[in-house]
Parts: C-alpha cells; structure tokens; sequence
C-alpha cells in the first residue's frame, strides 16, 4: 500500500492551486483524478476573475460580495479572499497568463451584476481553460506525481482523524488504498445532478460524506442567467461587459435578474464590441455549431440553468473541514476532522453565501486552494500515519458497494440519473416528496449491463451516481 503525506483530490484550478501551495511549503502531494492532464479546463466558462484592479483596495469588492451573500458569508474569509484578488491575479500573469486588456496596458475590467464597479478579468471565455493551463504547467514543473484513471470512493478516518483514502483503478479494476496523513478535497461541483453526473458528479461532496461530515450551504443553488434554452450551454457572464444583451423576445433590454425570475428571453451579441469578439471566439463557435446560429445576425434564446454549484464540506480560514460537538445543553464546539481539507467548489468556506458574485467563483478556488495546501504541508510532516487496520476495513466495505452494483437488478445508470435528476427538481416544492423519491431511487440499486472488470466506464457512473445519491439527500435536507 502507497504512503503518502498529502493528498489532493481534484484536477480544477482549486486543486492544482492547492497542489503547488503544498509543493513549495514542502511537501511534493499525490493529486488523483478521473482524468488527468487537461481534464479541468473543460469546466464551462461561466465568468472570469474578479480583482480590484482598478481600486485602492478591496473594501467595496468585500462589501459587494457581503451584500450578495448576506448573512451566510463569513465575514474573515471574505475579507481575505477579496484581499487577495489582485496579487492572485498578478501571480498567473507571472506565471504566464495572457490577460485581456485595455489601452494603457492594464488588465481588461469589465462590470457584472452585483459588482458597484468593472472587477472582471480574465481572457474572455477561456479564462478556466487559460487559468487551468497555466496551473498544469506550475504542477508538472515542481514534479507533482498525478494518477489519473483513478476514482476516489472512500477517506477511511478513525477518531475523526484521516488514516487514508480507498479507490478503483479503472485501468485495471482494482480497489487500491492510500495511506495519508491528509487529504485536500478539491474536485468539481454537484451540477452534475440538474444535466450529466459527468459534467458535476460532486465528488469532493460525496467523499466527505463518507467520513461523516455534515455538509453545509447545500440548501441553495445558484443558476446561470446566460443559459442557452433547452441545450445546457453556459455562456460567460463576461459577454454583457462588451456589448451583449439580454432582452425581451419584443426587443426590451432586461437585466441577469429578471432573467432569473423567468422571463422569457434572448441574449443579443449583434452589438458586441469588434474588440471584444476575438476573446468570445469559443463562444461564437459553440453556438454556431450547436444551434446553427450567427451572433452576428440571430439572437440566441436563454433559459436559466445550473452552471455550477457552492456548498459543501464546512470548512475554517485555513481548508480545514470542521464538525460540530454537542455540548451541554444547546451549545456546540467547531472540532476540525484531522487531516481533512477543502477547496473550492467542494467547500462551504462562507466566502458565497446566498449568492455569489461572478468572478469570485474562481477567486475562491485559487485562494482557498492555496490555503488548504499551506497549512497540510505544514501540519502533516510533524504527524505520524496509523489506521493500517481502518483502511483495510475501508477496502472491504468498497468492495462490497460494488459487488452489491455488479450483481444489483435496479434501475439502468440512464433510467437512474433521470430519476435522481427528477427528484432533486422537485426539491423547492416538496421536500418530503422528493427526500422521499431519492430513497426510493437509492434503495431499488444500479443494474449493469456490462459487468467486466477493466476500463468498465458503466461501473464508474454508476460509482459516481452511487455518491450523488448521497449528495441529493444533503441538498433535499438542508433546502427551506
């Protein structure tokens, strides 16, 4: 069995950011992913980067996002995250990456909703992939060792302390454990529930799960103004900074806010900046081959959709996931799950509240990927490994989840994800209905149609589905 001191669970920007922040406190990480190299670039574009570029510091970026966020943010977290917008920003330019921008040489600032002034930058709709990129390359630099082909399924903890972390080699169809000193979560989001496991499976959400962390912020989700209707494309927020609009079907210009509320809508790119549309090209070329339209003539049609999800493990200043003891009476005391992490869109680090502002969706991967990976490589190398029996424990209790799934006689993985994606939809209008669907769901089990051992992708969505259950019944829980 592989010893490691510090493993970081993801292939996005929180994930690559925690990789390298561990790497130069110390400690060279193990990443695991699904998909290696390139796989988090793919993440859909749905706003740049938000920095006070343009101000004399983040005191009005900081009380945007707590106007947003309301009293779900935590007030610390905002304050250190808005902080360090721009010295984030300057860090990837140091890094190599090729920012928009304006004459006079500075970033592009561009306004977004809830935003008093322009802070969003970037490169226009290839900011995540440009971001991810950039990252990638810092990581293999400082050799970080990446296992790709890997599902991460189970952290085995004792006494609410990490001992190691249980996975499927898909290559080879194996049950493979780690022993670890910590684990960073870091991976996507739960979108995945709304569209395709593939595209948000919440893995990061499903793993602290398995170490019986109660997850926190689940009970809202954001969603996307620009939706493409009835296809599920998520266009940059960015665009209504350089001459695009949403309006009524009869020409009105409308803000993302009715558009949220239901109206019926296009987005209009006709007037887009000449400037602009060499950085929106990814966009253009998505919607003209998926929908067979010209921005430069037609309207595209907008539908509000999930593009991406917040909440997740609890988790303090530092990454560290946190659980609540009772104490006497009503009282309860913060305790931190030793060894255990969080980052990005797998944290509820109280940076987003009831709604977050575009642009600090990525702001806080970078700077709480950061955070997480410093403190791990500071704490793990003073600390011993154990749990040799636990993590032997974990493998069989794996083992017998996907024997129960190879010898199941449910429901298809296709007839699953439509069911379990039916019922978290029904969530806002009946709680109890859909608590009581998903355990439905959940109970009646996965059948397989190809029950081989190797490269079985079956196997892995069923896995995938098997966790996203889990991460259902969280939301349903914690919804109003």
């Amino acid at each position: 069995m592989e010893s490691r001191e510090v493993v970081v669970i993801g292939s996005g920007p929180a994930a690559l950011r925690a990789a390298i922040a561990c790497s130069d406190a110390g400690v060279v990480p193990l990443m695991i992913d699904e998909l290696g190299v390139g796989s988090g670039s793919g993440s859909p574009p749905v706003a740049g980067l938000a920095a006070s570029i343009d101000e004399l510091n983040s005191q009005s970026h900081m009380d945007d996002t707590l106007a947003a966020g309301g009293e779900f943010c935590n007030e610390s977290v905002v304050s250190r995250t808005c902080n360090e917008g721009v010295s984030t920003l300057a860090e990837l330019e140091r890094w190599g990456l090729v920012l928009r921008r304006r004459e006079g040489g500075l970033p592009h600032a561009a306004p977004a909703p809830g935003h008093q002034v322009p802070r969003l930058t970037g490169c226009g709709d290839s900011t995540s992939r440009e971001v991810t990129r950039i990252l990638e390359e810092q990581a293999i630099k400082r050799g970080i060792q990446r296992n790709a082909d890997y599902l991460p399924l189970s952290i085995v903890s004792d006494n609410n302390q990490v001992r190691g972390l249980v996975t499927l080699n898909i290559s080879t169809g194996e049950i493979e454990p780690f022993q670890t000193k910590a684990i960073i979560l870091a991976t996507e989001g739960h979108q995945g529930l709304w569209s395709n496991p593939s595209e948000g499976s919440g893995t990061g959400s499903a793993l602290a799960l398995s170490a019986g962390i109660e997850l926190r912020g689940m009970g809202k989700t954001p969603r996307h103004p620009l939706t493409i209707r009835d296809c599920g494309i998520h266009i940059p927020i960015d665009v209504l900074g350089s001459g695009g609009r949403i309006r009524r079907e009869n020409g009105d210009d409308i803000g993302p806010e009715e558009a949220l509320e239901g109206e019926t809508c296009v987005l209009d790119l006709r007037g887009m900046d000449p400037e602009a549309k060499s950085w929106f090209s990814q966009t253009s070329s998505r919607i003209r081959d998926r929908l067979g339209l010209d921005i430069t003539r037609d309207v595209v049609p907008l539908s509000p959709g999930v593009a991406y999800t917040t909440g997740g493990a609890p988790c303090d200043d530092e990454g560290r996931v946190t659980f609540q003891e009772q104490n006497t009476g009503d009282s309860s005391t913060s305790l931190w799950h030793t060894g255990l992490y969080a980052a990005g869109r797998s944290a509820n680090t109280g940076m987003h509240g009831e709604y977050p502002l575009p642009g600090n969706i990525l702001l806080d991967d970078l700077v709480s990927g950061k955070a997480a990976g410093v403190h791990a490589a500071t704490w793990a190398p003073a600390n011993h490994f154990g749990g040799s029996d636990q993590i032997d424990q974990g493998v069989q209790d794996v083992s017998n989840i996907i024997t129960s799934i190879r010898e199941g006689e449910g429901m298809t993985v296709a007839n699953f994800t439509s069911k379990l994606s039916s019922a978290i939809s029904k969530g806002s209008s009946s709680k109890d209905a859909a608590l009581a669907e998903i355990n439905n769901i959940k109970d009646s089990g996965i059948r397989l149609t190809d029950t081989s051992k190797v490269m079985n992708t079956e196997m892995v969505e069923a896995l995938r589905l098997h966790g996203l259950a889990s991460v259902a019944e969280s939301i349903v829980i914690s919804g109003d």
